[in-house]
């Protein structure tokens, strides 16, 4: 009898073995289950920041969903960058 040797992972299962993973890091903010929760407290503290950064405090509410914090904060970021 002999017995069988373990095989090495295939590289795209492994996220951390494969430097391009087919992953879902990227999904639009409008498919996310949870999207419709109040932002986290790491949105809100990037948004905070970002919208004083910009002079534009009416961009904060703390009443925002994870969608709407996501999309604010993408608006902001390319703002931003615009006005470098």
């Amino acid at each position: 009898m002999t017995a069988k040797q373990p095989q090495p992972p295939e590289a795209s299962a492994d996220p951390k073995r494969d430097p391009h993973p087919p992953g879902n890091t990227e999904k639009d903010p409008r498919d996310w289950v949870s999207g419709d929760e109040p932002m986290t407290g790491a949105q809100a503290s990037y948004l905070k920041t970002l919208s004083e950064q910009a002079h534009d405090p009416e961009a904060f509410d703390p009443g925002l969903t994870k969608v709407e914090a996501s999309q604010r904060i993408d608006a902001l970021k390319a703002r931003l960058s615009l006005d470098k």
